[in-house]
């Protein structure tokens, strides 16, 4: 049976449905998180509905299948916007959104990095601010998504073996003075909850075929249509959202699978399209009443866009590797990720294994790149080890998604445009980073070492911050609008700063305590 089968269909007219736009971490979970309470859920998720048999392990073909390939634009002295100018970010346009993609890190953000103003001080350029919640009031949502998600690690659940990636790693930490294991994942490492253990196949970022990997395609969405209070449709790319002659936001124009727009009525919305498409959908509903956009009146939507320091070290050795056997990104080290100035920057980053299949190598490691040193380095694939670095990237008000009327997607709607400038923060952090990489790497007998720019593939962050004041950004910390009672971000986009760790744990835990929320405003009626 279809995921989409048998399930409840609610009319175009009925205006009593909470309506989600996105099927990913936030949306999914918050969709399904709702209809658990008996609340009705309309999702309209843009891309198609994709199966876990359909699932290619090839990763070019996997690429056009799975990513989010509409047209965007980028400006910006950063590296992407000239070696990728129309990917700057790789975000999956499928049912399950980014969760099919990612590889499974499932780390907290540490209690200081929800306060990184009052720690870190104001930083010349950045747009720091404390977030409206505290470390203490998202851990029991922490501990509900680590059971729901079966994190590793964690509620006795084992740790993923490692692989010949991670035992180069963890012998290089040893040496480094570093801890190392295979990391807080929310991939199975023994069945569990009906799905498989991991199989190691190597292919995360393609789809897991086994479902070993948590992914709300196969995990939220069924469980929340099984209650008969969740609608899910796919390929219904959302074009604007209405509101009332109150403020109130009363229903969202999409276009369906055919291209015919549709108008579904609304009690409440949330937005969960990833920080670039969330942004972009509040500039475009713009109307008399909100002349800058929906939620705007702050300016600050669209602003703030981070998407983490990053940057890969790879290395080759005289006996192989063969890296990309195995769990993608089961291998970490954290000692990096606590604030320490005298570094020479604020805020840390993690160390995590990584692999790249020969293709994407070829096409990341160095772009554009060809010669000697290109060729000898592809030559060596089998006998390379890698790693990623992700760090905390500081806001800018700057660096921001605005969108760009001169380029339209097919339904005519203008496309976004990404900026974004590297802070001397995050290049101070990168190169700390690569030299510590490097340095692991060398203590275990690496020959070649190479230093990797940023891929387009990151996370996503800000855009519609929370914050204590209305001025400061777009929401409050439960992600309720603070110029519309009844319009909610629901992903990334909320996040205030950017942390050190792989934000998606964090994203279902807030999307869990968004709809309790929700809940309880709704029994008050508040929405």
């Amino acid at each position: 049976m279809a995921m989409t089968d048998k399930q409840a269909t609610f009319t175009h007219d009925d205006d009593s449905v909470a309506v989600v736009i996105g099927s990913g971490a936030g949306g999914g979970t918050l969709a399904n998180e709702l209809a658990q309470q008996g609340i009705d859920v309309v999702v309209l998720e843009a891309g198609a509905l994709h199966t876990t048999a359909d699932f290619l392990a090839d990763e070019w073909a996997s690429f056009s299948q799975l990513a989010w390939l509409d047209t965007r634009t980028t400006s910006g002295s950063f590296r992407l916007a000239r070696d990728f100018p129309t990917l700057p970010a790789w975000i999956v346009k499928a049912v399950g959104g980014t969760t099919v993609h990612w590889a499974g890190a499932s780390l907290r953000i540490r209690p200081h990095e929800f306060a990184a103003l009052s720690h870190y001080g104001e930083v010349a350029g950045a747009n720091l601010l404390d977030w409206p919640l505290s470390y203490d009031n998202l851990a029991p949502y922490y501990d509900r998504a680590e059971k729901r998600m079966g994190v590793t690690r964690t509620n006795d659940n084992k740790g993923l073996p490692g692989n010949n990636n991670f035992k180069v790693m963890h012998a290089g930490a040893s040496k480094m003075g570093y801890s190392c294991n295979t990391g807080h994942m929310a991939i199975n490492s023994e069945t569990r909850d009906g799905r498989a253990a991991c199989q190691q196949r190597g292919f995360c970022f393609q789809g897991c075929k086994t479902g070993a990997k948590w992914s709300t395609l196969y995990t939220e969405l069924p469980e929340g249509i099984a209650t008969g209070h969740l609608e899910l449709r796919p390929e219904s790319h959302v074009a604007r959202i209405e509101h009332d002659d109150s403020g109130k936001v009363s229903a969202v124009v999409y276009f369906d699978a055919d291209g015919q727009e549709r108008r579904q009525k609304a009690r409440l919305v949330a937005v969960a399209g990833n920080s670039l498409e969330t942004p972009r959908l509040l500039l475009n509903s713009a109307s008399a009443a909100f002349p800058a956009g929906l939620a705007n009146g702050s300016g600050q939507v669209g602003r703030n866009y981070m998407r983490h320091m990053t940057g890969s070290v790879y290395a080759t050795f005289d006996d192989p590797v063969h890296m990309y056997r195995g769990t993608t990104m089961a291998g970490i080290i954290s000692d990096e990720s606590n604030h320490d100035p005298s570094r020479g920057f604020v805020g840390g980053y993690e160390m995590e294994t990584l692999s790249l299949g020969l293709p994407f190598m070829a096409a990341f490691l160095d772009p554009g790149a060809w010669g000697p040193r290109f060729a000898g380095a592809m030559d060596q694939y089998d006998h390379m080890a890698g790693m990623w670095l992700v760090g905390e990237d500081l806001p800018q008000e700057t660096n921001r998604v605005t969108l760009n009327p001169e380029v339209t997607d097919r339904f005519g709607l203008p496309v976004a445009n990404v900026h974004y400038d590297d802070h001397l923060n995050d290049i101070a952090m990168r190169d700390h980073g690569y030299r510590q990489g490097a340095e692991l790497y060398r203590s275990v007998g690496a020959k070649d070492i190479y230093e990797v720019p940023p891929y387009p593939s990151t996370h996503n962050l800000g855009t519609c911050r929370m914050s204590e004041r209305p001025e400061d950004g777009v929401c409050n910390g439960y992600g309720r609008a603070h110029e519309i009672p009844n319009l909610f971000i629901s992903d990334g986009s909320q996040f205030t700063t950017s942390a050190a760790e792989n934000p998606t744990l964090t994203i279902v835990s807030l999307a869990i305590r968004q709809a309790e929320h929700i809940g309880q405003l709704m029994q008050q009626g508040d929405v």
